[in-house]
């Protein structure tokens, strides 16, 4: 398992179009969403005047970053279009490569386990379980008189499959496993950054407008007093 991840990883650097240009306008507007999501919600932690501060340069009507004319042709991480321009052909088809190079390697190899080993045992596990471990040890195995510690061959194939990323992360570097954690990860970067981008901008301006300042900290030692005489009290 750790020589087919090594490989696949090989293989996906191989495959990877290296002249694609990152969409850094996408990712820089997602992250802009959320710094002013974050200054929306812990504005209490601030004094006013820096709160003031922050929320004109986010939402100013001539020069507040929410509020700046966007341009519709720019293109999300994921090469998902922002408008009704066409998607990137060729980032469909690195995007396909992709998962090509997760999809296959791991079909291959879990058809090879259950024709060749099914209903083999590989493994013992050097410490009692309970008998609710035994559908996740035992796959593939129908014996109830089986010693619950013991691990057959596909179970053994999914403990590796998921166990062996941090392995990968330590040998190959931060940047080796590419896996469907990536694909969320980018998913998640560029959310407010596609065709709704402009409506989720403005309507991020409204939310920080209408937020009615209160700065917490002035209230925070009354506030520890009183739970600490609370505690003492009980």
């Amino acid at each position: 398992m750790f020589l087919l991840g090594v490989l696949r990883h090989l293989v996906t650097k191989l495959m990877k179009n290296t002249d694609l240009k990152v969409a850094e306008k996408s990712i820089r507007d997602a992250h802009s969403l959320k710094r002013a999501a974050a200054l929306r919600t812990n504005s209490g932690y601030i004094p006013p005047a820096s709160f003031r501060s922050k929320r004109a340069f986010f939402t100013h009507k001539e020069t507040g970053l929410l509020n700046a004319k966007r341009d519709d042709t720019a293109v999300g991480p994921m090469g998902m279009p922002s408008g009704n321009q066409p998607m990137d052909p060729t980032m469909m088809v690195d995007m396909m490569k992709k998962n090509l190079s997760m999809v296959v390697p791991q079909m291959i190899t879990y058809n090879w386990v259950t024709f060749f080993f099914s209903g083999f045992v590989v493994a013992k596990v050097p410490f009692a379980l309970t008998m609710r471990f035994r559908g996740m040890l035992q796959r593939g195995i129908d014996l109830n008189s089986l010693d619950v510690t013991y691990v057959s061959s596909l179970s053994w194939y999914f403990l590796n499959l998921f166990g062996l990323r941090g392995v990968f992360t330590l040998v190959l570097g931060e940047n080796s496993v590419d896996d469907y954690a990536n694909m969320q990860e980018q998913m998640s970067t560029g959310m407010g950054a596609g065709a709704d981008a402009g409506r989720a901008f403005k309507q991020e301006a409204e939310n920080l407008d209408l937020i009615q300042h209160a700065w917490l900290l002035p209230f925070s030692e009354r506030h520890c007093e009183k739970m600490l005489q609370e505690k003492l009290d009980n």
